[in-house]
């Protein structure tokens, strides 16, 4: 009997034990959860290649700090932490009793050994990819152990903030299992076998420095597709799906069935271009803002798969300036005003605004909308189609270009085009950093602000959060850049994107489950 075969029948076995509820209950002892991965061939928690899987390795491996329901940075191996009064130096201490799951230490050495691997990694200018956790090196500049206990992180002059906490979200490895496959863990549960593209087991850890779960066992089937995972739902082969898909919309908390909401670190945005001519009027840019509804756009295109947002910040959590928000109404008539403003009118009523130029020559308020396709997204082409629409309606003529993420030389894709100022609208998305630092997309001259923004206000607010090493004046700070933000208008925020948890036994209380972190609370989940 091959190996395939084995572990066909011994998958077909696993079902068949494990009855479907009648009701919507509590998760028991054990748990099965139907994913998406193909691509997974080795469990490599420093190099994660799918994003469903992460949330399984949050279950097997530990960090320093963990993120709060309210997105504040809290210890978990960490059991304590000071500052140097300055931001230059964080001093931490590891949590007395902290164990890799075969019952051995989890020392300081641990902690900076994976700390410097991740960041020779980073700088490694051979090295095919950065690694997942490769921006730990903008953050550290030196990290060494005092004692077991005891580690101390100095940080660049030029980021010597509360940020830094963020940046210790990166899991803990043995020294020795450092660039092995399947490395022991600290975590709440182990990996007890794994078989690519079919399976994935996890048993409670018996030696967890808290205590050991109530639920002892998580089972993964994997899938090829999401509809594949949709149906294994559907049939109740699995008990609970991760899924993006606007499809799961169709599902709602009733009898049989929960459905967990929850945020992903990607947040769509429609960018303006600022070298070009027209897009340099803050006018222009604030009557394009008001001429767009993006709760329509999350209500009626993506079926409320996200959560809105106008700045680059999570609603809701202590990052957001909610006092805000009256700046960003949908208000078409307001963006015929700003645009009247400017001198743009409609001379010969083709429905197209118009100005004369400088040399005398009539210039028409025309646009190209860059859209690219995205695996997971098949509603972005839907949505630019309204944006080009509604455009129309305050005489902004817009015409949809669409191309592939990433391109070549001779056919450039989206990538290419937004490194090289060659749009002037882009519909698009940031995946955010675990750090809420919205300076990479300000600062002007930064790789990634792709509007060639410039304001000097706005970098000299970026740079002065990286100096605040106290969680008030970090806040104080970030505040003014988001009202900066909103006054200058940049670019313009949509939403988060979104997905959802299918769930017919609820094993979670925290109020933030997020991509990432899907099964979060799991492990200390009380029935």
């Amino acid at each position: 009997m091959t190996a395939c075969l084995t572990a066909a029948i011994l998958l077909c076995t696993i079902l068949t034990l494990r009855p479907e509820p009648a009701l919507a209950s509590n998760v028991g002892d054990s748990l099965t959860v139907g994913i998406q991965s193909t691509r997974t061939l080795q469990i490599d928690p420093l190099e994660p290649i799918e994003r469903d899987m992460l949330s399984i390795y949050h279950l097997v491996y530990e960090s320093l700090f963990t993120i709060d329901d309210d997105y504040y940075p809290q210890p978990l191996l960490a059991e304590s932490w000071e500052e140097s009064g300055d931001g230059r130096t964080w001093t931490f201490h590891i949590r007395t009793g902290a164990t890799f799951s075969d019952g051995s230490p989890l020392t300081a050495q641990d902690v900076v050994a994976t700390a410097n691997y991740i960041i020779e990694r980073a700088k490694d200018e051979t090295a095919a990819t950065k690694g997942y956790y490769s921006n730990l090196s903008f953050f550290v500049s030196r990290i060494s152990a005092s004692d077991e206990r005891t580690v101390v992180v100095r940080t660049p002059a030029n980021r010597s903030y509360y940020g830094v906490l963020y940046a210790m979200t990166f899991p803990v490895l043995k020294q020795s299992e450092l660039g092995q496959m399947d490395p022991t863990g600290s975590g709440p549960y182990i990996i007890s076998d794994f078989q690519p593209g079919q399976y994935l087991y996890l048993d409670a850890n018996l030696n967890w420095w808290r205590s050991t779960p109530i639920v002892r066992e998580i089972n993964f089937l994997l899938h090829d597709t999401q509809t594949a995972v949709m149906e294994s739902y559907e049939y109740g082969r699995v008990n609970t799906i991760f899924t993006r898909a606007t499809a799961a919309a169709q599902y709602s908390s009733g009898q049989n069935s929960l459905t967990l909401a929850y945020r992903t670190n990607q947040i769509e945005v429609l960018l303006m271009n600022q070298s070009y001519a027209k897009l340099k009027s803050l006018n222009v840019r604030l009557a394009i803002r008001h001429a767009i509804d993006p709760g329509y756009i999350l209500s009626n295109i993506y079926l409320n798969m996200g959560t809105r947002t106008n700045l680059l910040a999570i609603p809701g959590t202590w990052t957001y300036n909610a006092d805000l928000d009256g700046m960003f109404t949908y208000d078409p008539e307001l963006s015929r005003r700003l645009l009247a403003e400017d001198g743009w009118a409609d001379s010969n009523e083709d429905g197209i605004l118009d100005k004369l130029g400088e040399d005398g020559k009539l210039i028409e308020m025309t646009m190209r909308l860059l859209v690219y396709e995205e695996p997971d997204n098949d509603v972005r082409f839907e949505t630019a189609t309204y944006i080009r629409n509604q455009l129309a309606q305050i005489g902004i003529d817009a015409e949809i270009v669409t191309t592939t993420y990433s391109g070549s030389d001779e056919n450039p894709g989206a990538l290419e085009r937004l490194g090289a100022g060659s749009f002037h609208l882009a519909l698009c998305a940031y995946a955010l950093d675990p750090c809420p630092d919205p300076g990479f997309c300000l600062i002007g001259g930064n790789t990634y602000n792709y509007s060639r923004y410039r304001s000097q206000t706005m970098t000299d607010l970026c740079n002065q959060l990286r100096s605040c090493y106290s969680q008030p004046d970090y806040r104080d700070t970030l505040m003014q850049i988001e009202r900066l933000f909103a006054e200058d208008c940049p670019f313009m925020c949509l939403f988060y994107r979104g997905g959802a948890v299918l769930t017919r036994y609820m094993y979670t209380t925290v109020r933030d489950v997020r991509e990432l972190e899907l099964l979060r609370g799991i492990e200390s989940f009380r029935p």
